[in-house]
């Protein structure tokens, strides 16, 4: 008997967690921490509802910290290995748990110093001590590789090209009556058009399937985003002002540092300072050009030609919070990167702070934005808006771009899935809002004639 029960990524984009039980056998697919509105964030305190000590294994789609966040804080609870991911995954999660680690106790240092809490004193979810023994669980898995879980039971990573390292989960098991059962976790599904990562590897079938939702409801822009990002910054620069681009750390920040690399070879761009101002940026950067057989055919020939797609020219990469500090005094035209890419946090709350009142400047979100987050109060055209309990007013340009997402839109998932094999039993449409995901789920029903159904927080299917 095997069942499988939904703690995570249901009615919203974040807090990734499936519990795969086979036989007794508790694998845990995904430990994310809930992101986004209040509300949402509360989650991560509730008691978790498999007791982690019990829990024979933890799969990780990717580094993502909607997908991996809440690891550490299993080990504290009593969690004891192992945790399975690809080898650069290993290597993200080196940069990014400590730092998740760092920002709980930040977080809670803050709500001691104003008294914002009904507790006393704050604590973190979880601090760097519980992030280092998370990270000595790690257990590298290659793509492609079987995995032995337990006898009769297996799992492998495929290539999704979501970011470095991502993939899809299927695991394999043999059932009472003696026959074979797969699922697959699709994980984030990537794009096939973005650049630095090899595509999606195709859905291959699977009895029961678990697929996100993130973009079920939208086509993402048919425009080149490239061409996007030089008209954002050609615009911008006639006016002498600023481009602040929030971006996401791993995989966002590379692909800008990509394009700018290409519209200044092309000479579309006017040469400028260019700021990578995130130190988790400027580590997953190395990451990516540590692991050149992730590398795509038109990466993999121009690092033969001796040139760097991911340093264009004129780039400072800043170090410490003095430099970040000096960044402040240049004036335009020129090009800040920072973290967060939904500006919840980080450096960027800085450049916003300081670049958001004056109209001259542009500010450029090149991803999603979750409801409730400060990106996307921006997007939607808020006026004003919080940063260190100060309300800045929002005079600069707040454009977004949907072309540069790394995640598939409608039309891409439905490439991903629809590679002529038979029907799963069952697909279940997670990772996504509402809306979204109902919308994936009546495509797949009206396309392909699958069976889908969209789970309830804590839900339990039997397979």
């Amino acid at each position: 008997m095997a069942t499988l029960t939904f703690l995570g990524a249901t009615g919203c984009v974040t807090g990734s967690r499936y519990v795969l039980d086979v036989h007794g056998k508790k694998i845990m697919v995904d430990a994310g921490l809930f992101q986004g509105p209040k509300e949402l964030r509360l989650r991560n305190w509730n008691p978790f509802q498999v007791d982690p000590s019990s829990l024979d294994a933890v799969i990780l789609t990717h580094s993502h910290i909607d997908h991996t966040g809440f690891l550490p804080r299993l080990v504290r609870e009593g969690f004891s290995g192992p945790v399975l991911v690809t080898p650069p995954t290993v290597r993200l999660l080196q940069v990014l748990l400590p730092d998740a680690a760092h920002l709980q106790e930040e977080e809670a240092r803050f709500a001691n110093k104003v008294g914002s809490t009904r507790h006393s004193p704050a604590l973190p979810l979880f601090n760097a001590a519980d992030a280092r023994a998370a990270l000595e669980l790690l257990a590298p898995v290659p793509f492609g590789t079987p995995y032995e879980l337990a006898p009769g039971i297996e799992f492998s990573f495929h290539r999704q090209g979501h970011i470095l390292g991502a993939a899809s989960v299927k695991v394999r098991f043999k059932t009472a009556g003696g026959n074979r059962c797969t699922v697959v976790f699709s994980g984030d599904v990537g794009r096939y058009d973005a650049p630095i990562l090899w595509p999606p590897e195709p859905f291959s079938g699977a009895d029961y399937l678990v697929v996100e939702s993130t973009y079920g409801d939208r086509l993402h822009d048919p425009g080149d985003p490239k061409e996007h990002l030089a008209e954002v910054i050609n615009e911008t620069a006639e006016r002498s002002g600023v481009v602040v681009i929030p971006a996401f750390a791993v995989d966002r920040a590379q692909q800008i540092l990509y394009y700018l690399h290409e519209l200044l070879a092309e000479e579309l761009i006017p040469a400028m300072p260019i700021f990578l101002d995130s130190p988790m940026a400027r580590q997953a950067t190395a990451a990516y050009q540590q692991f050149k057989k992730e590398h795509d055919v038109e990466m993999k020939a121009m690092v033969r030609e001796g040139r760097d797609p991911l340093a264009p020219r004129g780039l400072t990469i800043v170090g410490s919070r003095q430099e970040s500090q000096n960044v402040n005094g240049v004036a335009g035209p020129a090009v800040i990167i920072s973290a967060s890419g939904m500006a919840t946090g980080g450096r960027v709350l800085h450049h916003l702070r300081h670049r958001l009142g004056k109209p001259e400047n542009t500010i450029f979100f090149v991803g999603y934005q979750a409801g409730g987050t400060r990106g996307r109060r921006l997007v939607d055209g808020e006026q004003e808006i919080k940063i260190f309990g100060e309300m800045i007013p929002v005079k600069a340009r707040v454009v977004q771009s949907h072309s540069l997402s790394s995640h598939a839109d409608a039309d891409e998932l439905l490439i991903w899935l629809d590679r002529g094999v038979s029907p799963p039993q069952a697909t279940f449409v997670t990772h996504g809002e509402p809306d979204a995901a109902r919308a994936l789920a009546d495509r797949l029903e009206s396309r392909l004639n699958w069976k889908c159904a969209i789970p309830d927080l804590e839900e339990s299917v039997t397979l």
